[in-house]
């Protein structure tokens, strides 16, 4: 029996199912692809995850006896129990300011003459500090280790020799959602983000530029191909690609740099995946604007990695940001999953945060596919 006429329908299916197996065969014979959703973010999470911290660990910290006792060796000692001090030892308090001005060391603990006799009521402070101040941000953090490696001693010495420690204020700690304080937590899945907006947008922003730069997309443009099928046939591959790119970097962050991941991961999967889309959808408005793939993975990187790095609190608290800067940040996607992200792996599946910043991406992928649509079209001028 012969096969009945074909509908639209199913020659659209045919149509759609060749251009994806071209595609396929693209990537395939162009390893530059698989490299770019497997090995980059390998890379990326190797050195970002190793090399980028906000914690101050082993910290060079100069210290200067004036007059040695029992008192200043058990305060000392602190700094020595301390992972995050690498004591350093002076003669006198010039000696400990040449080696800061030298950047030999990033602070300098003082005990003054008489330091028992000062410790509990005396108007002269016991102690002086002193903080390399350049990088303001470290210099807050190593001053903060400092007051409390002071005051856990100056309260246990206060108790063991009963005498009253004045204290207007007693803090007790309570830690929510990173409990290790570690800064690798925060960081990683931030990069997550940034990582696939950059995978995302180079993996499509130079696929249709390499379709004009081979004369490909003419011969396409003179079959019964839609562009609707062209755009589908470019996505889907890349879509999938991608998401594998992000299934290995989530891997890595657990399994590798023991990130806690406390969500769900179909909630993750489904934020992923429409995130992906945003990413591909502005690498195609790139990749269809420019002509030129040299041009499009330049353009890719200065719109997709660099506001994602800069603006979407990754590593910047946008709230510290100038207003107007705090405004730009709306119109980068990566600003959305990077708090999808971080609500994920460190406190869990917190609905109202993970629903609005979903329909944010849905709203800006949406906005994008028209964008795509007005710009494509069959016609070689």
């Amino acid at each position: 029996m012969e096969a009945g006429p074909k509908t639209e329908k199913d020659l659209a299916k045919m149509r759609l199912r060749g251009l994806i197996k071209k595609e396929v065969h693209q990537i395939l014979r162009d390893p530059s692809s698989i490299g770019i959703a497997f090995f980059l973010p390998v890379v990326l999470l190797l050195i970002f995850g190793y090399g980028v911290s906000l914690d101050a660990e082993h910290v060079p910290i100069g210290i200067v006896i004036e007059q040695p006792g029992p008192e200043v060796n058990e305060f000392v000692a602190g700094f020595r129990k301390s992972e995050y001090f690498d004591p350093i030892f002076f003669q006198s308090i010039q000696q400990a300011e040449n080696a800061l001005l030298q950047r030999k060391i990033m602070g300098i603990v003082w005990t003054r003459n008489n330091f028992a006799r000062r410790l509990l009521g005396a108007p002269e402070a016991p102690i002086g500090v002193i903080v390399n101040g350049v990088d303001a941000n470290q210099a807050r953090i190593v001053l903060g280790y400092i007051t409390g490696v002071w005051m856990k001693w100056i309260a246990s010495y206060a108790t063991i020799h009963g005498k009253s420690l004045s204290v207007p204020v007693n803090i007790k700690h309570r830690i929510w959602f990173n409990s290790a304080v570690r800064s690798r937590n925060f960081l990683v899945p931030g990069l997550i983000a940034v990582i696939m907006t950059l995978i995302g947008g180079m993996l499509t922003s130079m696929v249709i530029a390499r379709e004009w730069e081979r004369g490909t997309m003419e011969a396409l443009l003179v079959t019964p191909v839609r562009i609707k099928e062209i755009i589908l046939g470019k996505v889907i591959p890349y879509f999938l690609l991608g998401m594998g790119g992000m299934a290995l970097s989530v891997f890595i962050s657990i399994v590798i740099f023991h990130v806690p991941f406390r969500g769900s991961y179909l909630a993750l999967g489904l934020a992923s995946a429409l995130f992906m889309l945003t990413a591909i959808a502005l690498g195609l408005i790139i990749s269809t604007a420019a002509g030129n793939q040299f041009v499009a993975g330049q353009i890719a990187i200065v719109i997709t990695f660099l506001p994602a790095f800069m603006l979407s609190g990754f590593v910047f608290d946008i709230n510290s940001m100038p207003f107007p800067i705090q405004i730009i940040t709306h119109i980068v996607a990566a600003r959305y999953f990077v708090s999808i992200l971080q609500s994920l792996f460190l406190a869990g599946n917190i609905w109202p945060i993970y629903i609005i910043n979903c329909c944010y991406l849905a709203v800006m992928t949406a906005i994008f596919f028209i964008i795509i649509k007005k710009k494509s079209h069959k016609r070689l001028l």
